[in-house]
This record gives structure tokens, sequence and C-alpha cells, in this order.
């Protein structure tokens, strides 16, 4: 997905916003499906590759909605696309939890294909995409449409691009860690505690990514991401002197807090500062961005925790916070409303 978000981007800005969406639940749906019938891990693992290839709903999706809203709404828009990815990013474990353990695996992944092929129905019937102006000549480049936005815009969504993927990294990380920390506190009910926590990080995250505006309002987009991230950083750090699994807990619940304010701040920053006729190919590289972080997040928080230690590990989380917070405060500017 890393590789082929920005090749998906791309024929999003030159044919269409709507046709990649839909192309993606299409190419998620069918890949997804197909797992049923994997026999061997090598199959499963191709079918994953080709769903990575081929999906990339979210991207799609975030920049069709933020394309298509009014720019003075464009906030709350991404907002509420954060917090539907949230909100299904805690449910969906739960449900397909319980439905594997009822139906068996196999049938997870073909229910969830064909629900996801389902989904297409009323982004076909409902969903509709401003009429794409016709130019006469060459079409020019991405970076070509981006220079010829106001100065500082390419290092702006630079600095932005890298955030996503900073913040993903902890996030990620932090996840991994806090299943090792909760299995070194009281490991008979490390499964039942890391449900809960991850639940209230889900549900904090939704709240919070279709609430954030009103502190965009008051102190800015770029003071109220800085802010949260020295939060974040905070939060991760406490983990590590954390006494009960029932406040890893709580503190994971407010991380979810903060992610849900940094995550569609950053991206509703992005939308602001892309021109329209980029946005498809700028969210494609997003998407990359956050794809490398899932898969960097983990890397970081076992290697170190297996070098050295759990707590280790959360401290290094805490200082990519840190990190995460200067790139903001420092790199990125107050976009146009």
């Amino acid at each position: 997905m890393a590789i082929a978000s920005p090749v998906w981007g791309i024929l999003g800005d030159r044919f269409g916003r709507k046709p990649m969406l839909i192309r993606s639940m299409l190419g998620g749906g069918i890949t997804v499906g197909l797992i049923f019938l994997a026999q061997t891990p090598l199959q499963l693992v191709i079918l994953r590759l080709a769903q990575g290839a081929t999906s990339g709903t979210v991207a799609a999706a975030t920049a069709l909605v933020a394309a298509e809203t009014p720019r003075h709404r464009v906030g709350w828009a991404l907002g509420v696309v954060t917090s539907a990815v949230a909100l299904g990013g805690a449910i969906g474990p739960v449900v397909g939890g319980l439905a594997g353990a009822a139906f068996g695996l196999r049938l997870v992944f073909l229910g969830g294909g064909i629900l996801l092929l389902i989904s297409t129905v009323p982004v076909l019937w409902i969903v509709r995409e401003s009429e794409r102006r016709t130019r006469e000549g060459p079409r020019p480049s991405t970076l070509a449409t981006i220079r010829a936005a106001p100065p500082g815009t390419i290092r702006s969504l630079a600095v932005l691009i890298c955030a996503q993927g900073l913040v993903t990294v902890v996030q990620s990380a932090s996840q991994i860690l806090v299943v090792l920390k909760l299995i070194e506190m009281a490991r008979s009910v490390a499964s039942a505690a890391a449900g809960f926590a991850f639940g209230a990080a889900g549900l904090t995250n939704s709240v919070a990514a279709i609430s954030y505006t009103r502190l965009t309002r008051r102190l800015g987009y770029v003071r109220t991401v800085s802010v949260a991230a020295v939060l974040l950083a905070g939060a991760v750090a406490l983990l590590i002197a954390a006494p009960t699994a029932t406040i890893v807990v709580a503190v994971i619940g407010i991380t979810g807090l903060l992610n849900g304010t940094i995550i569609p701040a950053t991206a509703s920053m992005i939308g602001l500062e892309t021109p329209p006729e980029a946005q498809s190919t700028i969210f494609g590289i997003n998407a990359s961005s956050v794809a490398l972080g899932f898969s960097i997040g983990p890397l970081i928080a076992g290697g170190v925790a297996a070098v050295a230690n759990v707590s280790t590990a959360l401290g290094v989380c805490a200082v990519l916070g840190l990190g995460l917070a200067a790139l903001l405060a420092i790199g990125a500017r107050e976009p146009a409303r």
C-alpha cells in the first residue's frame, strides 16, 4: 500500500476521485473475500500484498471529502472521516473475534469482503463529485501545480506528511508495548485489559476527531496539534510508571483522545494547503507515509524492547512524540481558511 497509494492518487487527480474510491472498495472487497480460499501461508501473503496494492479506501475517501467540502468545513468533515475510521478500528476486532469464534476465521474474511462490496452501492447512488473542468493543452504535473501555489506550500506539505507518518509510528509502537506491559503486569487478565484499552482508545479517538475543530477555531491548527503532541509524549511516558492495569487502560484512552486530535487536524491542514487539482496525489502520498509508520512503529517497539526492555522502548516512543511536537511547532504553518 505504501507504494501503490501515490499511483492511485495520481489517477484520482486525472480521472476523478469517486472512481478511485469505488476502485479501492472493489479491490479491497475482492482481495479480502479471496482470503477465504487461501490454503497456504504463501497464498495468504500474496493476497495480503494484493489487498494493499488494490485498496486504499481511506486515502481515496479523504481526498474526495477534502475536495468536495466547502473550505470552511474541511476540518469538521475530515474529523468525521477520521472518527468513522477510529470507530471501525475499535469495533471491527471485537465483531471479527466474536464472528471468528462462532463461524471460523475463513467465513469472517468472506463476510468482510462481501460487506465491503455491498458498501460500494451507497457510494454509487449517493456520492456526487463536482464536474471536472477540461484543460486545453498538456496537464501540469502535481509538483508544478503545488509550485504555483503560495510560497512555502511544498515545505508545509512535507512537514505535515512527515508528521502524519511520525504520529503513526508513535501510535503503532505504543500499542505493541502496551500489550507487552500488560503481560508483564498481569498475564492472566492481559487479553481482557488490552481489549478494554484499545476499545477506550478507539472511542476517545472518534470523539476527539469530531470535536477538535472547537480547539482549532480558538487556538489555531498549529498550536492545537503542537500541544496535543507534547501531551501525547507525556502520556506515553506516564505508561512507564503506571502501577496497575487500570491506569494503563485509562492512559491509553487519553492517548486515543490526543491521536484523535493530531491525525484529523494535520489531515485538515494538508487539505487546506493542497490545490484541489493535486489533492488525490497528495493524500495518496500521505497514505504511504501512514502505512510506513504502521510498519516502522512495531519494528522500533519490538527491537528496543528486545535489546533493552519495555520501559526503555516506551521512553523512545515518548521522545519521538516530543520530536513530533517540535516538527509541528517549528515547521508547520497556520493554513488559510
